[in-house]
């Protein structure tokens, strides 16, 4: 089979693979029908985190080929998402909810396993991994929304519901990706009242509006800080979405919060944990990669009903031969987010 290849940071190659196949009884190979990057390959790409040579990818919808002997729940042809992450959801820590730190689990695309920006995956744990997606026939757009199941609504889920957004609460969104666009249509799903989103990108705060942002805050820094605590009477978000990961963000999220509320942080840390705001202000900070197994099918039901259309953060489409267009779109800031048309259900 056909793949993306991580080689160092700036080189990805679509290279020539073995096809995957089940080496185990609870395996399945799964064809893949759409996949995309993810913000986190970003950070591959630019040299700003280290991984080894091998598959990328970690988010893909697809279809069953070929099952191991002790599935059960699964057959071939079935349409299904695959979380990024791997789960028996039966260890301690999946029975916690913590299904990304599966004891028997792991990550797609970790270079030691197939990713999803290819034609094929292995799908370890199938049964208690993959969620089917009922129906027979589904458009563009609906298959581009159960993309964004595999990672990017549940992880902006993830920020809400770690943060406490409750009905009527008073939101602020750091960070204008398709995590953080996703993470205000999670906290409009939860019944947030008010929800600022803080995006400096004409294009991606139309998207943050139709998600259901009800302010805009377009400066960065002590100007972010110093505009949303006037929006907010001095006393600042009930709820501090953080859905970047850089310093600055960071540092903003602590500044915005209200007093002895919670900072839900989804966006990979790459800077210092301001320790002494947060105590000073009395803020917690709960979050990190999103169990996406625990919240698939209730995100899924949503789509499904046509409540939720997380698939417009993807603003661009290639195929498989385009993947380094795809990530130098994402990286330019062309796109919101990048998906990969690599076959048809």
């Amino acid at each position: 089979m056909r793949a993306a290849v991580f080689h160092r940071p700036g080189l990805i190659t679509v290279d020539e693979r073995p096809d995957p196949r089940v080496l185990e009884p609870t395996d399945a190979v799964v064809r893949v029908v759409r996949g995309c990057v993810c913000g986190s390959d970003l950070w591959y790409w630019r040299g700003l985190s280290e991984r080894g040579p091998g598959s990328i990818g970690h988010e893909f919808i697809g279809v069953v080929e070929e099952i191991g002997s002790a599935i059960d729940g699964l057959r071939p042809g079935m349409l299904v998402i695959a979380p990024f992450a791997f789960a028996d959801l039966a260890c301690p820590n999946c029975q916690w909810g913590a299904t990304v730190n599966c004891v028997h689990g792991g990550l797609f695309g970790d270079g030691t396993i197939d990713g999803g920006q290819g034609e094929a995956v292995r799908v370890p744990l199938a049964e208690t991994t993959l969620v089917p997606v009922p129906g027979t026939s589904w458009s563009d757009a609906e298959l581009a929304s159960f993309l964004a199941l595999s990672d990017v609504m549940p992880t902006g889920h993830h920020a809400a519901v770690s943060a406490g957004v409750t009905k009527g609460s008073t939101v602020a969104v750091i960070g204008d990706g398709a995590v953080g666009l996703s993470a205000v249509l999670a906290a409009h799903r939860l019944g947030a009242e008010r929800i600022v989103a803080l995006s400096s990108h004409a294009d991606r705060q139309v998207v943050a509006r139709a998600f259901g942002a009800t302010d805009i805050v377009a400066q960065r820094g002590a100007e972010a800080v110093a505009t949303v605590l006037e929006m907010t009477g001095g006393i600042g978000a009930d709820a501090v979405l953080e859905c970047v990961g850089t310093q600055e963000a960071m540092e903003t999220a602590a500044a915005i919060a209200r007093p002895g509320s919670i900072v839900g942080g989804v966006g990979v840390p790459h800077g210092v944990m301001p320790a002494t705001a947060l105590f000073g202000r009395n803020v917690g900070w709960r979050g990190g990669p999103a169990p996406v197994r625990i919240y698939l099918p209730e995100l899924l039901e949503d789509v499904l009903g046509g409540t939720i259309d997380p698939g417009r953060v993807f603003t661009y489409e290639t195929d498989l031969d385009g993947v380094v267009e795809a990530y130098r779109a994402m990286d330019e800031r062309r796109a919101i987010k990048s998906i990969l048309r690599v076959s048809e259900p």
